[in-house]
């Protein structure tokens, strides 16, 4: 199991990055548009940096929903290759048979 303090820390991530979305959008449409002037476009790349970090989605981990663990996830189940082992060994997901020999 992973540290709580990580997994909680990443979660008050996710949800600032959910808060602060379309903010962030509106501000980098209007920094990566050539049609406005550079002044207008320099004052929205400043009021970008003044934004919390932790608001960048990029700044999101992406931990196994079961154990929290950061590394060796897979996407499409949103799970660690350990829990997933665990979770076919005890054939808890349907269509994973595991065979040893």
């Amino acid at each position: 199991m992973a540290k709580t303090s990580a997994v909680e820390k990443n979660k008050r991530r996710r949800a600032l990055v959910a808060q602060q979305a379309n903010k962030r959008a509106k501000l980098k449409a209007i920094i990566s548009s050539r049609d406005l002037p550079i002044e207008d476009r320099f004052k929205a790349t400043l009021k970008l940096a003044e934004m919390p970090r932790n608001g960048s989605k990029t700044r999101i981990r992406n931990r196994c929903e079961i154990t929290g663990r950061p590394r060796a996830y897979y996407r499409k189940l949103k799970m660690s290759r350990i829990a997933l082992r665990q979770l076919g060994n005890f054939g808890q997901i349907p269509g994973i048979v595991k065979s040893s020999w």
